[in-house]
């Protein structure tokens, strides 16, 4: 009978230690779980801190290239300022290179004659019958009006695209999509070509890519050929090849606003591309402005609206 005692202790003895394994078993699985989550945030952790420093680095970048084209451009006076360049540099792990060009190489939504407009279009695959009318379109848009019963508002209201026409200058090229009746395809394929800050109502020929050129009014493709080949060889006698209804809207001048390409290659491999509009002023404080910026990560636009 003195047996009994001592059984039962030990078959306490025995389920006190089942619970305690049980309990220990328990929250090691926890913390293993808890080791596990925590190991996956600090890995998305560093994995968005390092995209983050990758998104620093290439903005720095970026920022250091526009200051040194803007710096480039002048230390050099307006008068022998061009138009278009390149550089190219070193910083921390990348190599950079640059093209500028001035905004004037481009058509100018705001300022472009119907003209140029309606040979733009046609350049670029339009149907002839309809040129006119996408010219008339774009200059409806940016055109104020003196009345809400105009004939442009008027037709916007009836076509119940929910919006009327700006009636005052395109704040970006980008705009151009929300301009009534235009094909989305006329507009993509002419969104390389044109700005709204070059504030000319010419482009400079000698900058200008061809199907820019091949707007101008009297150009055939005969003559564009050869005046394209005379402007790589001889371009200060490249205007003469111009048929005479082109002369008044070619220019060799520039504008004060350039685009600048900047291309960026890791020592990593990676590789990334930024385009940047900036405005050069020769007086006051301020060197230049930043009028658009776009690159991988980041995109802004300055409201060019009087």
């Amino acid at each position: 009978m003195r047996g009994l005692p001592t059984l039962n202790c030990n078959l306490e003895r025995t389920d006190s230690a089942g619970f305690i394994s049980v309990a220990v078993l328990w929250i090691l699985g926890a913390l293993s779980v808890l080791v596990s989550v925590y190991a996956v945030y600090v890995t998305n952790t560093a994995s968005a801190l390092a995209v983050y420093d990758d998104n620093l680095r290439a903005e720095a970048i970026v920022s250091a290239a526009v200051e040194l084209t803007a710096y480039q451009q002048q230390a050099t006076s307006i008068q022998l300022r061009p138009t278009s360049g390149s550089l190219s540099f070193r910083l921390g792990q990348a190599n950079v290179a640059v093209e500028f060009r001035s905004e004037a190489a481009r058509i100018d939504l705001n300022t472009a004659p119907k003209q140029m407009l309606v040979g733009l279009f046609l350049t670029l695959g339009a149907r002839p019958d309809d040129v006119e009318s996408y010219a008339d379109r774009v200059i409806g848009w940016r055109t104020a009006s003196s009345s809400n019963q105009d004939a442009e508002g008027s037709a916007y209201r009836m076509a119940r695209v929910g919006y009327q026409p700006r009636g005052s200058n395109f704040p970006h090229s980008n705009e151009l999509a929300t301009v009534r009746d235009l094909p989305a395809s006329l507009v993509e394929r002419a969104l390389p070509f044109v700005t709204v800050y070059s504030g000319l109502s010419q482009i400079n020929i000698m900058d200008a890519a061809p199907e820019v050129v091949a707007s101008l009014p009297g150009m055939t493709q005969e003559r564009l050929n050869a005046f394209l080949v005379q402007r790589q060889a001889s371009p200060q006698d490249a205007k003469s090849l111009l048929p005479a209804e082109a002369q008044q809207y070619a220019t060799l001048e520039g504008s004060k606003s350039y685009r600048a390409t900047i291309r960026t290659t890791f020592d990593s491999g990676q590789k990334d591309n930024a385009e940047v509009v900036l405005l050069l002023f020769d007086e006051g404080d301020q060197p230049f402005a930043i009028l658009s910026w776009r690159d991988r990560s980041t995109e802004f636009i300055v409201d060019k609206r009087p």
